[in-house]
């Protein structure tokens, strides 16, 4: 069974935009089999057993404090003196058992179902998401009350999990600040617990508190999403008035009084006309759509390009890829910090791979009007920017 990714973005649509996101908490009573086949015990077991994972990839939490790394792994020195730590799965029990929580970051990375879940989010929301594994097995609170600096959405994928949410007391905290939040209040704002298919989202700032139901172990996954702030859009548009002399000039240290208040004048004329123009907001939106980085998904054996092949299969490995005119009817794509140019015949066919999915070069060639090869080239340099990957089918 493979889990409905779509079904879960359905639950985001017009009204959790525009009403909830980035506002409010929302409980999300999902059907129980809603994420069978997303990451299960033995996903997580076969993860822990094939990779090499160190902290803070992977760590042990208890009492809102790290365990360190030899309580329950050994080093292991290679043949060529290089070492890593090899988890003792009965300590690693033992301190589950005891209250710990395990956690895996950035399962995305190691997980093909858990990508295709962080892909379409990211595409959907036009935002980095990276989803983190949580696993735990008593009310033990593994991170005591905290905040997080970007928003959540929690999918409950096994067991209970109790949250307890305070609310915010600093509006919009980020990782860097000028001042932290005040403490959370005595009592909790709400507290519930998520079963089996439920979801949460959480946004940044809200403190709360989190442990395993009683007697009942967890396994969730937390897709953190990544914030676009003003201080983003200030810092995007201080880089993009380099092209402008006065933004390149020394400071007048040295000159007169008037010739600083000029000065000063003089950025602050610069930064106001910008500001007057209607669409700085979207030109900051389609630059950072445009620079996404895109997962890293090699196309072995296709070493030496793209060959003819009808059956092969392609997509793209950034979510938010953008297309456009070039007021010439050529097509234009900028993806992964890269922009391309083809000819007009070939919109069909990019429109399809920025839609998402995996397509066939002959499904390609034929929504184009093009020949296999002809696709198979323009593929091939998709590729090699790193922003397309192919494969066989299954």
């Amino acid at each position: 069974m493979t889990t409905d990714v779509s079904a879960v973005v359905a639950h985001l649509g017009e009204d959790f935009l525009a009403q909830v996101y980035g506002r409010t908490y929302r409980h999300f009573p999902v059907e129980p089999n809603r994420f069978s086949g997303l990451l299960d015990w033995d996903d997580l077991n076969a993860l822990l057993t094939h990779h090499r994972l160190e902290p803070p990839r992977l760590r042990l939490s208890a009492g809102g404090e790290t365990l360190p790394q030899h309580s329950y792994s050994v080093p292991v020195t290679t043949r060529r003196s290089t070492e890593w730590h090899r988890l003792k799965p009965a300590e690693l029990h033992r301190h589950l058992a005891e209250g710990a929580t395990l956690v895996l970051d950035a399962v995305d990375e190691l997980h093909p179902a858990v990508s295709h879940l962080a892909q379409e989010l990211e595409r959907h929301l036009r935002i980095g998401i990276q989803v983190n594994a949580y696993a735990s097995w008593t009310p033990e609170e593994g991170f005591g009350v905290h905040w997080d600096d970007h928003d959540v959405l929690v999918l409950q994928l096994d067991g209970a999990k109790r949250w307890r949410i305070y609310g915010p007391t600093r509006r919009a905290p980020l990782h860097r600040d000028t001042d932290v939040p005040e403490p959370p209040p005595n009592e909790a704002l709400v507290e519930l617990v998520l079963h089996t298919g439920d979801m949460l989202y959480l946004p940044r700032g809200w403190w709360h508190a989190v442990a395993a139901s009683e007697g009942v172990h967890s396994l969730h996954l937390t897709c953190g999403i990544q914030t676009t702030t003003g201080a983003d859009l200030l810092q995007w548009l201080s880089e993009d008035l380099r092209r402008e002399t006065t933004v390149r000039s020394d400071l007048p240290r040295f000159g007169t009084e008037e010739e600083k208040a000029d000065f000063v004048r003089s950025l602050g004329d610069l930064v106001m006309k910008e500001f007057e123009d209607g669409t700085l907001l979207d030109r900051f939106l389609t630059m950072r759509d445009a620079t996404d980085r895109a997962r890293l998904v090699p196309s072995m054996p296709y070493v030496e390009g793209v060959p003819p092949d009808p059956a092969l299969v392609v997509h793209l490995v950034t979510a938010r890829a953008r297309l456009h005119n070039d007021g010439e009817g050529r097509a234009v794509l900028t993806a992964g910090g890269e922009e391309w140019t083809f000819f007009p015949q070939a919109a069909p066919l990019l429109s399809l791979l920025v839609d998402g999915g995996r397509h066939r070069l002959d499904a390609l060639a034929r929504a184009a009007g093009l020949r296999v090869g002809q696709v198979a080239q323009l593929v091939s340099e998709l590729v090699d920017g790193e922003v397309a990957a192919v494969g066989r089918a299954g």
